[in-house]
């Protein structure tokens, strides 16, 4: 996903840093191997392992799918316990709009089920271009006020409050308010087990 605005908190820099080059490590990956993979180039993992950069959303998913982990596993302070309950402290915004909105990941699960929990409030005219993601990845956004513009690869609809939209994340879509008013979704996103290797060619 890339975007306007489209960076991590500075303060989770350093941890996302820290989670990315230890997965990597544990792979016995080179830098030259994540960035194949990922389609991040070996420069911006460099910067990332460093926490010298932001990485957007779009970059995090990237990555986030080579290694088969859920964005929250590279975001979150300490893997959870069995039972957590997450709060604001907890939560990370990881993507803020021109005009003041925002993505705020509440949480996810790793292994064996790879879920995340968002929140994406869209102000008036904002727009959020989301790239394909790993193939096999699915989401839903619900719709709690305003209305979302939708499109899904060459498919376009409008999903008004209070509707639930279900369709592929693994093809290029894109979520955009064209209203007068907020529009704030919850939105669940799953993906299936595995590392996911760009260079691979899809099928």
């Amino acid at each position: 996903m890339t975007g306007a605005g489209d960076n991590a908190r500075p303060a989770i820099a350093a941890l996302v840093g820290e989670r990315v080059r230890n997965l990597r490590t544990a792979r016995r990956w080179s830098l030259d191997e994540l960035a194949g993979r990922s389609g991040v180039s070996k420069g911006m993992v460099v910067q990332i392992e460093a926490g010298r950069t932001n990485p957007s959303i779009g970059t995090l998913v990237r990555i986030a799918d080579a290694f088969g982990v859920t964005v929250a596993r590279l975001v979150e302070e300490q893997r959870p316990p069995e039972v957590r309950v997450n709060g604001p402290a907890d939560y990370s915004v990881l993507w803020e709009g021109p005009s003041g909105g925002r993505a705020t990941l509440f949480g996810g699960i790793d292994e064996p089920e790879f879920v995340e929990l968002w929140e994406w409030v869209l102000e008036p005219g904002e727009e959020q271009v989301s790239e394909d993601h790993a193939v096999g990845t699915r989401e839903m956004a619900h719709v709690l006020t305003g209305s979302l513009t939708l499109r899904v690869g060459a498919v376009e609809v409008r999903v008004g409050t209070g509707q639930t939209a279900l369709y592929p994340g693994d093809v290029p879509h894109t979520y955009r308010n064209d209203g007068g008013e907020q529009t704030r979704v919850h939105m669940v996103v799953t993906m299936p087990p595995g590392e996911f290797d760009r260079r691979a060619q899809r099928r």
